[in-house]
């Protein structure tokens, strides 16, 4: 029997953590775009953050650590077979994100830093004790990275105001190195897996000894931008990650995925990954600008892969059809087209940057804006089959 096409009128926003932290993210994503180009163009002062600082800052540590934390709230509930989080820390989880987000507008440096570093913090905890409960060693890490974001956080925040003589930026950059771990641990676990459920025959595979290459090559391009060696050294990881993950992706055979859309857009997502590995070894002989491989992780890899991932476990978590509709399926062309513009218009036409920038946000704006208003009732309303989550 099918599930209902209606779902039940109870409340249920504050369920689990990926219903509150998908609206959030998606809302955000779409809003902070809007509040980046009043601020570009002169019609916003911020008092702390400004800049491409305050724009660099809020991707990472409010949209993409609202779905990190939303997936791994709820992922890690279903892994310790305990609850991550109650309904009331649940709430002050979300408050504290919210309150970053606006601190970091105000003149209040230093409240603005303790409260976007304890969200981080604060998560990990949640994590941490149902993990530690449950003896389920594997997923230790989790903890662990979203405390190496929180120090990230803090390294941008004590360079603002002026405690640490290093750029904001290399906190930034250790951070979306931390990201890039995460998206390629989780793509590893869950990208085959759901190729081989959701696309009949498609033999998607994991090669061991290429896991632990893959996996070991973005660990050491994180050592590598701490350490900051010579250019070539740098060129060199990036390349030889680079070539890990395509044939990391070609094992899971993206091709027979094309006719499954919340499918292909998971495989979409991580190519990304390779192309930034690519570009960022060419930004590092200054052969392109820094900027155009940041946006290719950032808008490309990230900003797929958080769209196909709420997509898709938003829809197994509340009980309906694994099968991306029209509306789904026009954020995830939104999406990528945004990550193509931004990462290959600057290139092709170097004369039109800033309309490749302009198109690029609409284009980003209008596939989160269109997922927080289709997603709003999936999100907020009870599981369709009646079950509790």
């Amino acid at each position: 029997m099918s599930a209902p096409e209606t779902a039940p009128a109870r409340f249920a926003l504050w369920d689990l953590g990926f219903r509150p932290f998908y609206l959030l993210a998606s809302s955000f994503a779409a809003f902070s775009i809007a509040l980046w180009a009043l601020q570009v163009t002169g019609w916003l002062d911020h008092r702390y953050l400004a800049g491409s600082l305050w724009h660099a800052h809020e991707m990472v540590f409010g949209f993409v650590l609202a779905v990190i934390v939303g997936f791994l709230l709820t992922a890690g509930q279903n892994w310790a077979g305990l609850p991550t989080t109650t309904r009331t820390t649940l709430k002050l989880l979300v408050v504290l994100w919210i309150a970053g987000r606006v601190l970091v507008l105000t003149p209040f440096g230093w409240l603005a830093a303790m409260v976007t570093v304890a969200f981080p913090l604060a998560a990990a905890i949640a994590l941490a004790v149902p993990f530690y409960k449950a003896r389920i060693r594997r997923n230790y890490f989790f903890p662990g990275l979203l405390v190496l974001l929180a120090g990230a956080d803090l390294w941008v925040h004590l360079s603002a105001l002026g405690v640490i003589a290093q750029p904001g930026s290399t906190g930034i950059q250790f951070a979306l190195d931390v990201v890039l771990l995460v998206m390629a641990i989780m793509g590893g676990r869950v990208i085959p897996m759901f190729t081989n459920n959701g696309v009949r025959g498609a033999g998607a595979t994991r090669h061991p000894r290429l896991e632990q290459l893959a996996l070991g090559s973005i660990i050491v391009l994180l050592i590598v931008d701490v350490l900051q060696p010579p250019a070539i050294v740098v060129a060199t990881v990036a390349v030889v990650a680079a070539l890990l993950h395509l044939a990391r992706l070609a094992l899971w055979r993206p091709w027979t995925t094309l006719r499954v859309p919340l499918v292909w857009v998971l495989h979409a997502a991580y190519l990304w990954i390779p192309v930034y590995l690519l570009l960022r070894a060419a930004s590092a002989l200054n052969w392109l600008a820094p900027g155009i491989a940041t946006h290719a992780l950032t808008v490309g890899a990230i900003g797929c892969l958080t769209i196909g991932m709420m997509t898709r476990t938003a829809r197994g978590h509340t009980g309906r059809l694994l099968v991306a509709d029209r509306w789904e399926v026009i954020c995830y062309l939104s999406i990528f087209a945004a990550a193509v513009v931004r990462v290959f218009g600057p290139v092709v036409l170097p004369a039109a940057y800033a309309a490749s920038v302009l198109v690029a946000a609409a284009l980003w704006s209008t596939g989160f804006a269109l997922y927080a208003i289709r997603y709003w009732p999936v999100l907020s309303r009870g599981r369709l089959d009646g079950r509790p989550g």
